[in-house]
């Protein structure tokens, strides 16, 4: 995995379909507002049936994780400052994690497929976002 730092902020991380590991591994802290993990079990595991209680929690910002389904694109990284601090490919199987800043992509292949999941409640464009 592949953290885009500036000032031991950590503004995204690319974690490439290699860096998966054995078992159940989380890629956030627990204080960011959106939690990132993966599974890699063998056939058999089971795991213990749960719900999620009710708890209040203050979410501030958005923060967004793309999932490369399929083809590729380049993400731009920027600063509090809109100054971009990195630039990066990801391809299929890939996964970005967006955390502070902010972020453009290019798509560099036809057909490609992105999931995109982020914090909400969603506010509306104008409330959510500013433009770079």
């Amino acid at each position: 995995m592949k953290e885009i730092k500036l000032n031991d902020i950590v503004f995204a991380k690319h974690i490439t379909a290699e860096d998966w590991e054995a078992g159940l591994k989380f890629y956030s802290a627990d204080d960011d507002f959106i939690q990132v993990g993966s599974w890699n079990y063998d056939k058999g595991k089971e795991l213990l049936a749960h719900t999620h209680n009710t708890v209040e929690r203050i979410v501030q910002r958005t923060q967004e994780v793309l999932y490369i389904r399929k083809g590729r694109i380049k993400a731009d990284i920027y600063d509090f400052e809109d100054k971009k601090i990195a630039e990066f490919e990801a391809a299929e199987g890939d996964v970005v994690v967006l955390l502070w800043g902010g972020h453009g992509y290019s798509v560099l292949e036809d057909n490609t497929q992105v999931l995109e999941v982020k914090t909400g409640p969603y506010v509306g464009a104008e409330l959510d976002r500013r433009r770079i």
